[in-house]
């Protein structure tokens, strides 16, 4: 089983980047210790800063992967290129966002891509991830 995760645009400043709304960890060492905790998954990662890099990867491992993770970053509250590349492929996405947006900026508090997922989980810092990942797993097993 494979799931997949990306990430948008400034996510590769995780440990550098406000770490009082981010925290002070990298996502590539979470990722190492999301890798441990599910290691009977194939867990793949990408980051990418371009929205169209981002629709790329998506339409890559769209059609292959049992599952994706997307945090679309600022991508999620203006993006309808990503929802409508979400909308055309066949693997299950559940979007995923560190912070919590309902309690930040107004305008984060609307998301292109929320209609076209499976899912949403926000605001439990890094462990988002590993909330989507049981989430797909228990969607999976149905």
């Amino acid at each position: 089983m494979t799931i997949h995760i990306i990430n948008g645009p400034n996510l590769n400043l995780l440990g550098k980047r406000e770490p009082d709304v981010y925290g002070n960890q990298t996502f590539e060492d979470y990722f190492e210790e999301l890798k441990k905790e599910f290691n009977e998954v194939n867990l793949t990662y990408y980051q990418s800063n371009v929205e169209g890099e981002l629709i790329n990867n998506l339409q890559q491992h769209g059609f292959s992967a049992d599952g994706i993770i997307l945090n679309a970053g600022g991508y999620t509250h203006t993006s309808v290129a990503i929802a409508d590349a979400i909308a055309a492929i066949k693997s299950p996405v559940v979007e995923v966002h560190i912070s919590n947006v309902f309690a930040r900026e107004e305008y984060r508090h609307h998301s292109m891509i929320a209609g076209k997922c499976v899912g949403s989980i926000s605001g439990f810092g890094l462990y988002s991830y590993s909330l989507a990942l049981n989430a797909i797993l228990e969607k999976l097993k149905n």
